[in-house]
């Protein structure tokens, strides 16, 4: 298992090159990137903010939870922090298993777990010059596979 918080651009294909092996079937990417258009509005970047000892704790526990549910420990998770531009990375995960319903299941449930539970905050940066901070999503009801996102998210 790997996981880190890091302002430096992240890199996917290390990130996959850190999961795999002989017995795994199933080796799955996500990369989560910075679009150019939220809520209707234009969007020219975004701002992520963190508490970085606290968020790489809670990613940790986020990537520890997935490899146990799960029964896989080829994870490899980063977030990154800082301004960036459209189109650059901000989530990375990789995962892999011997069958792909365990890696697909491993990813979605990391990347629902970030959006609740991880103490990074997003700002967009609106290409008429305005700001606005992206509320979190809220837990997922237990009667319910997706997440009840906040309006604006």
């Amino acid at each position: 298992m790997w996981n880190r918080i890091t302002s430096e651009p992240l890199q996917p294909e290390l990130l996959l090159g850190r999961v795999g092996g002989a017995a795994d079937g199933a080796v799955l990417l996500f990369v989560g990137q910075v679009r150019n258009h939220a809520d209707g509005q234009a969007v020219s970047g975004m701002t992520y903010e963190a508490y970085a000892e606290m968020a790489s704790d809670e990613l940790a526990q986020i990537v520890a939870e997935a490899a146990e549910t799960l029964g896989t420990d080829q994870i490899a998770v980063e977030h990154r922090i800082g301004a960036l531009t459209i189109g650059e990375a901000s989530v990375v995960i990789a995962v892999a298993s011997p069958h792909r319903d365990e890696a697909y299941r491993a990813s979605r449930q990391i990347i629902e777990q970030i959006k609740v539970r991880l103490p990074v905050w997003k700002q967009e940066h609106r290409v008429d010059g305005g700001d606005t901070w992206v509320p979190g999503a809220d837990p997922v009801p237990a009667d319910r596979n997706e997440p009840h996102m906040r309006p604006g998210t």
